[in-house]
């Protein structure tokens, strides 16, 4: 078996040889309401590894990134979505033309090896979170001709045709206008991202689909019981769909004694209480039990080993959910990432699994959805359609 240091070689090898993809990385949201930055890609000094954050460009090539989607994140009770989730793009595209040097636009799974030849990241743009449609097909193909390659269907609240994990259901997991969001960005190519949704929405989409699907930044609901990991019996499924499972580093998805540790904290669908004031709550948690056990690489490396048993080892991918908030012990940053795929070395990961898991796998999905995209837009018109509510 190799030692430490042998294996954080042959992972920085295989980083160099193979396409390191992430798939979930929040970074426009934090340069949107950094109070010095404000939405200024300038301001936000991405070229500079500044302290207490944990995603800028020094890190990124430290890290070994060949491409990294980055999310058009927005609350789900933002006033106006949909033209916040128009800035929250036009905001990563201007981060790729302010550092052309270092982000290759990227709009296709060829875009990657097109980029790591350049010595370039390909730079993804990923929309998280359906209000942005305001319930209109018309949005989402806007969207998608804006560059957008992935919608993750909601966030933390149930959408008018989605039910969320973290919020009380209304749709049995989806309504028949989801069914139709989920059709229409089969035509376009366009990945639909099951993470944040309800696991019976997963079950619904997976009936619905026909392209293979994602979970983004999702872990095993078995090791962690947070309502955002993926249940046994849709992990089943995966292969059938083709589709991909992407372990996630938030500490609370990771970690079943993290999870514990904040309950009190938390909602019985796991999102913080607004009546709790953060702070106290904190310190009287830690006088009762000690520190917060905020989860570590090596659960994470339990996630992916577990996920990859039951999906297997060619539908699991890595979408780090990087957001500026408390890290996983091991991985406080993008830097980090080879410290992952060392972990795993060590635990016998062949090389060819690696090199899926680092994003082979992930490039074989896009590929799919791309042909399934070009097929169904030959055959199918344009769905048009609204959501009266």
């Amino acid at each position: 078996m190799p030692n430490a240091d042998a294996a954080l070689d042959h992972a920085r090898d295989l980083i160099a040889r193979h396409p390191l993809i992430d798939g979930h990385n929040d970074l426009p949201w934090v340069i949107r309401i950094d109070s010095e930055a404000a939405g200024d890609v300038d301001k936000a000094r991405l070229d500079e590894a500044r302290q207490g954050r944990d995603t800028d460009i020094p890190r990124l090539k430290a890290g070994g990134l060949a491409a990294q989607f980055w999310a058009a994140f927005i609350p789900t009770d933002v006033p106006h979505p949909a033209r916040t989730t128009l800035e929250q793009i036009d905001l990563i595209r201007r981060m790729e033309a302010a550092h052309p040097e270092t982000f290759r636009p990227a709009r296709s799974a060829a875009d990657v090896m097109r980029a790591k030849r350049e010595g370039r990241i390909a730079s993804f743009i990923a929309v998280e979170g359906g209000v942005g449609l305001e319930n209109s097909l018309e949005m989402l193909r806007t969207f998608y001709d804006l560059g957008a390659r992935y919608m993750t269907l909601c966030h933390n609240e149930t959408l008018d045709w989605v039910d969320s994990t973290t919020d009380a259901p209304r749709h049995g997991g989806l309504a028949p206008f989801g069914e139709a969001v989920v059709r229409e960005m089969n035509r376009l190519g366009m990945m639909v991202d099951l993470s944040h949704t309800s696991h019976d929405a997963m079950r619904r989409v997976l009936d619905v689909t026909r392209a293979p699907v994602a979970f983004t930044h999702c872990n095993a609901f078995s090791l962690c019981d947070h309502p955002r990991n993926v249940p046994d019996d849709v992990l089943a499924r995966i292969p059938a769909n083709g589709g991909i499972v992407m372990a996630t580093f938030v500490p609370d998805f990771v970690s079943q004694a993290s999870r514990d540790w904040m309950r009190p904290m938390k909602d019985d669908f796991g999102k913080t209480r607004p009546d709790v004031d953060w702070t106290t709550a904190m310190a009287a948690r830690r006088a009762e039990l000690g520190p917060w056990p905020r989860a570590s690489i090596g659960e994470v490396c339990d996630h992916i080993d577990y996920m990859a048993a039951r999906a297997g080892r060619k539908h699991v991918g890595i979408g780090s959910d990087f957001f500026g908030g408390p890290p996983v012990v091991g991985l406080e940053d993008v830097s980090r990432f080879p410290h992952l795929i060392a972990e795993l070395v060590r635990r016998g990961w062949s090389d060819g699994d690696l090199a899926g898991l680092m994003g082979g796998n992930l490039l074989r999905v896009l590929r799919a959805v791309e042909r399934t995209g070009r097929h169904l837009s030959r055959i199918e018109r344009p769905a048009m359609g609204r959501l009266a509510v």
